[in-house]
């Protein structure tokens, strides 16, 4: 994998950064005083369940929703104030799912990723097309460029849209629930280019609702719950069974149980 074309900053400044943030829709907030910075070359895994309003601060970190309170910063520059085209030159954002209703080919919607970086007026050009080529073979799907976007099945939408965000060559990456609707083997390797990525310089900010995912490619995990972060840093010290049973309603026994006893999921040792 490539390293992005256009890193933020210098590393002296988070790429990316929550400070006293409360986002939520109309007067109704869904979480508050969140406060957290994404560093260059970095993955922060954010966990928390169904309802807990991850979905709704990815929203707001991209400038879709405004904040209720607090201030998002990108390379230290309030979200607002960023040009949207530029603003699509470095951040990247792959949804929790797209059925599409549009019958374009995976190709092209892949080839939309380049959309920023081509102008108003112009046309993708050949080297657009090989990026954009290059971009689902890494991902194991380039077989699939000539099929309609809208006949192929979920899990492989999924896989289109991480490579839509990856042509992009952003910085950043934001990435809800990256491996839902994956089989095994996807998931994998969806893991598996989160790491490479990170090698390469780009940060990245994902959810799951699979810790495990979590404590293998994370370098921080984020735990947000009743409203607020609950916890922020290193895996082993923040994704521990009693912290993610109080968050997910479930005993710690359970959590252990669920994880297994792995050399990646130290957690059934952690209550042995």
């Amino acid at each position: 994998m490539t390293a992005p074309q256009a890193p933020l900053g210098d590393g002296t400044v988070p790429v990316l950064q929550a400070h006293a943030l409360t986002v939520g829709h109309g007067t109704r907030r869904v979480a508050t005083g969140v406060d957290f910075a994404l560093q260059r070359g970095e993955v922060l895994c954010l966990l928390g369940p169904n309802g807990c309003g991850k979905t709704t601060l990815f929203r707001t970190l991209l400038g879709l929703l405004r904040p209720l309170e607090g201030t998002v910063r990108v390379a230290g520059t309030p979200v607002e104030h960023w040009a949207r085209a530029d603003f699509a030159r470095h951040v990247g954002y792959v949804p929790q799912a797209h059925a599409g209703v549009f019958a374009y080919t995976v190709l092209d919607v892949v080839l939309m990723g380049r959309a920023a970086r081509v102008g108003r007026f112009g046309a993708p050009s050949r080297q657009d097309r090989e990026h954009a080529l290059h971009c689902l073979a890494t991902l194991g799907v380039a077989h699939l460029r000539a099929r309609s976007y809208t006949a192929i099945s979920g899990g492989e939408r999924q896989l289109a849209l991480i490579a839509r965000a990856l042509a992009q060559d952003p910085a950043v990456l934001l990435m809800d629930e990256p491996t839902a609707s994956l089989d095994f083997g996807n998931q994998l390797r969806v893991l598996e280019h989160i790491a490479q990525l990170r090698d390469a310089g780009l940060s990245v900010l994902m959810t799951t609702h699979q810790p495990e995912h979590a404590l293998r490619t994370a370098d921080r995990i984020a735990l947000l719950g009743g409203g607020r972060l609950v916890a922020l840093g290193a895996p082993d010290a923040t994704a521990t069974p009693e912290r993610l049973a109080q968050l997910y309603g479930v005993s710690a026994q359970a959590v252990a149980h669920a994880l297994g006893a792995t050399p990646l999921n130290p957690l059934q040792k952690a209550i042995a």
